[in-house]
C-alpha cells in the first residue's frame, strides 16, 4: 500500500470523484452530456466516448489536487490511457490524486428490501490487476429500497464478506450500501445501516481500515461516530439522484462527511461546451462540492 496515498485519503482536504459509470449507466451520462443514444453502435464506441468525456474531466485545470482527493474509476478506465499514460498512473504521478476502482458487476433482484450485489467472477484477478496498475482502493455497491433489518443485514454482511478479500490484496475497500433517497422509510433503514456498519467493525483485524459510500442521511450527522473511528478511512456520500446545490447543502450539515459526486459533479457539462466554458463550468461545480465537503 502507497503510505502517500493512506495518508492523503485520510487527512486530505477535498472529495472523491466518481467516475465509474458502467455499461448500465453510461448511456445516461452521455445523454446528460450532450451524446444522444444513436451517436455509437455498439458498447465499444460507447465507451471509446464517455472515456472522451472522462478524459476531458481528468485533464482540465480545474481538476487539481487542491480539491480532489481522489476518483473512482471504471474497470476500462483503469485498462485505458490519459494522454498516453496508464489512466491511474496519470491521475497519481501527474495530479497527486488516488485512484481506486469500481469492482463491483451490478446488483440482483430486489428481496428483503435489498438489491444485493452480483456475483464478481475472478475478483482476485482483477484486484491483481489493480494493484500491478497502481490502485489504492476499490469501490462496490448495493442498494437498499426500503425498511427491512434483515435485508439490510445480508447488504452488509456481503459488502463486509467482499472487503476482506479485497484487505487481503492491501487495497482499501470502499464499503457502498446506498439508501434509496425516494424510500419514505430512509430515516428507520439508515439508522439500521449505521447499526449494521457500527458492529461490522468489530470484526476487523487489527490495523485494518475500510471506507464506506453512503446517502447523505436524512438525519445530520448520522455517521459522525463512523467517521471518527480509526477503523474508518473516510466516509464519502453519494448524491444518489439529489440535485447538486440539494446534494451541497445536505451535504454541509453533516460534519466530516465527504463527497464522492459523479452526475453531480458533471452536471451542466456538454460535449459542445468550449474549452474555456467547460473549464469554467467544472471549476464552478468542483469549488462548490469542495466547500460542502469541508464542514
Amino acid at each position: 500500500m502507497n503510505q502517500d496515498q493512506k495518508d492523503r485519503m485520510a487527512t486530505g482536504r477535498g472529495f472523491v470523484a466518481a467516475l465509474d459509470q458502467s455499461g448500465g449507466s453510461t448511456p445516461k451520462a452521455l445523454r446528460a452530456y450532450g451524446i444522444p443514444d444513436d451517436a455509437y453502435d455498439n458498447d465499444d464506441e460507447m465507451f471509446k466516448l464517455v472515456h472522451q468525456m472522462r478524459t476531458r474531466i481528468i485533464t482540465s485545470p480545474s481538476f487539481t489536487e487542491e480539491h480532489i482527493l481522489a476518483a473512482i474509476l471504471f474497470e476500462r478506465t483503469m485498462d485505458n490511457t490519459v494522454d498516453d499514460v496508464p489512466t491511474a498512473q496519470f491521475l497519481w504521478e501527474r495530479k497527486r490524486i488516488v485512484p481506486f476502482l469500481k469492482v463491483d458487476k451490478g446488483l440482483g433482484e430486489e428481496a428483503h428490501g435489498v438489491k444485493l450485489m452480483k456475483p464478481i467472477p475472478d475478483l482476485d484477478k482483477l484486484l491483481d490487476r489493480a494493484v500491478a496498475k497502481g490502485i489504492f482502493g476499490t469501490k462496490m455497491r448495493s442498494v437498499i429500497a426500503h425498511h427491512d433489518a434483515q435485508g439490510i443485514k445480508a447488504i452488509v454482511d456481503q459488502q463486509f464478506e467482499l472487503g476482506a478479500q479485497i484487505l487481503a490484496k492491501g487495497l482499501v475497500p470502499i464499503l457502498e450500501p446506498e439508501a434509496d433517497i425516494t424510500a419514505t422509510d430512509r430515516e428507520a433503514s439508515e439508522q439500521v445501516l449505521h447499526d449494521q456498519l457500527a458492529s461490522h467493525l468489530d470484526g476487523l483485524a487489527e490495523g485494518q481500515q475500510v471506507m464506506f459510500k453512503v446517502s447523505i442521511p436524512v438525519k445530520d450527522d448520522l455517521y459522525a461516530d463512523l467517521i471518527a473511528d480509526p477503523r474508518v478511512l473516510r466516509v464519502v456520500a453519494l448524491s444518489g439522484g439529489f440535485s447538486r446545490d440539494e446534494a451541497c447543502e445536505r451535504l454541509a450539515r453533516n460534519h466530516g462527511l465527504i463527497a464522492s459526486f459523479s452526475r453531480a459533479l458533471s452536471e451542466g457539462l456538454s460535449v459542445d461546451d468550449s474549452p474555456e466554458d467547460f473549464d469554467g463550468k467544472l471549476e464552478a461545480s468542483i469549488n462548490k462540492i469542495a466547500a460542502a465537503s469541508l464542514t
